[in-house]
């Protein structure tokens, strides 16, 4: 199924014309359609000036709740709108715009309503939708430390190897951490951009932004030529949210961007996770407040898939190392328990301390003579040294 060319046409330059994830705009795209709210723009005064009273209420009011100055400034920007210009740039650049009802939509982003994008221009050979699918974004601080750079950088490429998408903003920082992690394992990686799909944003990321366009795909919701604005920034973040199946903080401050993102997921039903840093540092406050809140923590790819794949996708249990008094059986660890610290005690003595008949107690410190544990001195046991122990735990208690 592909959406028919007139609409695909009309929302192209509704992209030119709206900003991102403007509710109004979403509105009147859900009330008149594409081609008639493009139309409806491109009239004078709207199109029911001068003219007898529309048969269709809508007509008569075509953006109720939406203030004037909003509609002027659609006006405006509808009458330097060229699409077909837009569209033949993007595919010479050998992208293509994508719009609801295309077979490579991704429907999850239908999920924002009213916010959801008008299209989205795209460049490079993988079909988002398939990719969206199984996708992970990983988010975080442009300013941030070598441990969150590494982290960012470690869990892309453990997602990649797993066969997730990796997503996020191309930014400095924890951005392209988490794109080169990707690409660095052969995976495969998405970057949602604040600008237009052929302007490389910031600009020391061009490299990374070209090998992103070849190996994986470059989305936004605005067309070529178009450069970036702080509320674009912020406005992205819902795109990245609801594209992918959950969200990983790595390090973000307070009033970081990536939160916004987090919290997006969280309002989408989507997973959040987040990574725990130094409670010492700044760039962890963030991550750690939404810890306290709707975050899950992890620390790994196969902990972030546990959360965002299928049934049965455990992470492997974490625990520390296996020492040989572990493999003990309950009755010879409380005779070895008995025994003190460091001077030898007669068998009367571990047996009281143990609890346990001064036969038995007998019977287990041969055993744990055999395995290492004890010495016997005369008639009294006392524990090996404790160089000899720590080798026994070295190997395994041979």
């Amino acid at each position: 199924m592909t959406a028919p060319d007139h609409d695909r046409l009309a929302r192209a330059a509704l992209t030119h014309i709206v900003e991102p994830g403007d509710e109004h705009a979403g509105r009147a795209l859900r009330r008149h359609g594409a081609a008639r709210f493009l139309e409806l723009l491109r009239e004078e005064d709207g199109g029911v000036r001068d003219r007898e009273a529309p048969s269709d209420p809508s007509e008569a009011e075509p953006f109720p709740g939406t203030g004037a100055g909003r509609v002027e400034g659609w006006r405006r920007r509808a009458r330097t709108a060229a699409p077909e210009r837009d569209l033949e740039l993007v595919t010479r650049l050998g992208g293509r715009f994508l719009v609801p009802g295309d077979t490579e939509w991704p429907r999850q982003l239908d999920d924002l309503e009213d916010a959801r994008p008008i299209g989205l221009w795209v460049r490079g050979p993988a079909d988002l939708r398939g990719w969206a699918l199984r996708s992970v974004a990983v988010v975080g601080a442009r300013a941030c430390t070598p441990y969150g750079a590494h982290t960012a950088a470690t869990l892309a490429a453990g997602l990649a190897e797993r066969g997730w998408v990796v997503v996020s903003g191309a930014a400095f920082g924890i951005d392209g951490a988490a794109h080169r992690g990707a690409l660095g394992s052969g995976g495969a990686t998405v970057a949602v951009l604040a600008c237009g799909v052929d302007v490389a944003y910031p600009r020391g990321h061009a490299a990374l932004i070209r090998r992103i366009t070849e190996q994986g795909l470059v989305i936004g919701e605005l067309p070529p030529g178009a450069h970036p604005t702080r509320s674009r920034f912020i406005l992205r973040n819902r795109v990245i949210a609801a594209l992918t199946r959950g969200t990983v903080v790595v390090e973000a401050q307070y009033r970081s961007g990536s939160l916004v993102t987090a919290r997006a997921a969280a309002s989408l039903g989507r997973h959040t996770m987040g990574i725990p840093g130094p409670v010492t540092s700044g760039l962890s406050a963030g991550v750690h407040e939404l810890l306290r809140g709707e975050a899950t923590l992890v620390t790994d790819a196969a902990e972030i898939v546990e959360l965002v794949g299928s049934i049965g996708q455990l992470a492997p249990p974490r625990r520390g190392p296996v020492l040989p008094r572990d493999l003990l059986a309950p009755a010879t660890a409380r005779v070895l328990e008995a025994l003190p610290g460091h001077d030898p005690a007669p068998l009367t003595a571990i047996a009281a301390r143990a609890g346990t008949h001064p036969d038995h107690t007998l019977a287990k410190l041969y055993e744990l003579h055999s395995l290492g544990f004890v010495e016997r001195r005369k008639d009294d046991w006392q524990l090996t040294n404790r160089r000899t122990e720590a080798s026994n735990a070295r190997h395994g208690g041979t």
